[in-house]
């Protein structure tokens, strides 16, 4: 069960998919992105089976979004779930992946997004020559961020993070 909503794995997962099928219809200009839940190697596996036989075939997805691993991205069982997932040969979104994340599955991601570079502005003086309380809405924080990010990351465990959206 899940703290907040008290529901499943089992139940978010057929859930996700349910709405995954269903929002195109509601929002037909926009892209959806089919997104993966669970805890363990097993349960994301379930969650792709689930996708299979609503006859989504996530390999031609674009994207593919890894939920509910932000926490555990750094572990021995995050890179598991990761590992797994990409053996599919998914293009992945790793949510809110932080630099110990991809220092160790960030070569098998397409693409990740995290708030930390905003958190971490929100919390300092803002850059020089900026006259605002802090940047943490700010694209100069961000790419600075980023470039941080990117030097940390050992050079062949650098994915698609170097060429897509560079400043």
């Amino acid at each position: 069960m899940f703290a907040g909503t008290h529901l499943s794995v089992a139940e978010h997962q057929h859930r996700t998919v349910a709405n995954f099928l269903e929002l195109p219809s509601l929002a037909p200009d926009l892209r959806i992105v089919p997104v993966l839940q669970g805890r363990t190697v097993p349960e994301y596996e379930r969650c792709v089976e689930l996708y299979e036989r609503a006859g989504v075939d996530l390999r031609r997805e674009p994207t593919v979004g890894l939920g509910s691993v932000c926490r555990l991205q750094s572990t021995r069982e995050g890179a598991a779930i990761v590992t797994a997932m990409a053996a599919h040969g998914l293009r992945l979104h790793g949510f809110g992946f932080k630099i110990l994340g991809l220092e160790r599955v960030g070569h098998l991601l397409s693409s990740a997004d995290s708030a930390a570079w905003s958190y971490h502005a929100r919390k300092r003086p803002p850059l020089p020559g900026h006259t605002h309380k802090n940047c943490a809405n700010f694209f100069d924080y961000a790419m600075r961020w980023r470039g941080r990010v990117l030097a940390a990351i050992p050079t062949h465990r650098q994915t698609l993070l170097t060429d897509r959206n560079a400043a």
